[in-house]
């Protein structure tokens, strides 16, 4: 059996796990950035990409989805109801986990060519490290009750 005569203090355990901790929060934050921009180019591959083969999608008015194929599927469905130029933008609020598995909350706002807001949602992702990259294992998203023009 290995004994070591290091020894750990709490505030060193602490530091470490803080300092861990900010790390995926960076690399997360670096990962919706890229979803983002992927999103807003159509770019289905590459949002595919941010998924896990054994990833389970969770989204409005949908069955269950598991496994990029179904996945990919929807994502491609929704972008063919999108024609016009939007850009979406994720907005991370809360993460909490650890340097290899994170549970995300965010929200997102897509707004169009002069910046109206079109709409927005809120989303919960778990996302899991997986030789080196983070990928999406479970996610959860959907839209905002339209506001209602008064009469």
């Amino acid at each position: 059996m290995y004994h070591s005569n290091k020894q750990f203090f709490p505030s060193q355990i602490e530091h470490y796990v803080k300092q861990s901790f900010f790390h995926s929060l960076a690399e997360i934050k670096a990962v919706e950035d890229a979803w983002a921009a992927a999103s807003n180019a159509k770019d289905v591959a590459t949002i595919v990409g941010f998924y896990a083969d054994d990833a389970i999608s969770m989204i409005d008015d949908q069955p269950m989805l598991v496994g990029k194929a179904a996945i990919q599927k929807a994502i491609e469905e929704e972008m063919a109801k999108h024609k016009d130029k939007a850009t979406v933008v994720f907005e991370t609020l809360d993460l909490y986990g650890d340097e290899n598995r994170v549970t995300e909350v965010g929200k997102t706002t897509v707004t169009d060519s002069t910046q109206k807001v079109i709409y927005t949602g809120k989303y919960m992702a778990v996302w899991e490290k997986r030789n080196g990259k983070w990928l999406t294992i479970r996610d959860m998203s959907n839209d905002d009750a339209k506001e209602v023009p008064a009469k």
